[in-house]
């Protein structure tokens, strides 16, 4: 399976959404699935602003 993101990215996203403590105490399956679409949404949020201050808006 190809992994998506780094897990210093993961780390970074959940230091940015206030969940990076259950992540140290429990890791990862510790986490509420709520939280993790929250995660994802961020991740979301992060490549499309990537995309657009680097003009990736190309046609397909």
């Amino acid at each position: 399976m190809a992994r998506l993101m780094s897990d210093q990215l993961k780390y970074e996203l959940a230091q940015e959404l206030g969940i990076s403590e259950v992540v140290d105490r429990e890791g990862w399956g510790g986490v509420p699935s709520r939280e993790c679409g929250n995660l994802v949404k961020l991740a979301i949020l992060r490549a499309e602003r990537a995309l657009a201050q680097n003009g990736g808006g190309g046609a397909y």
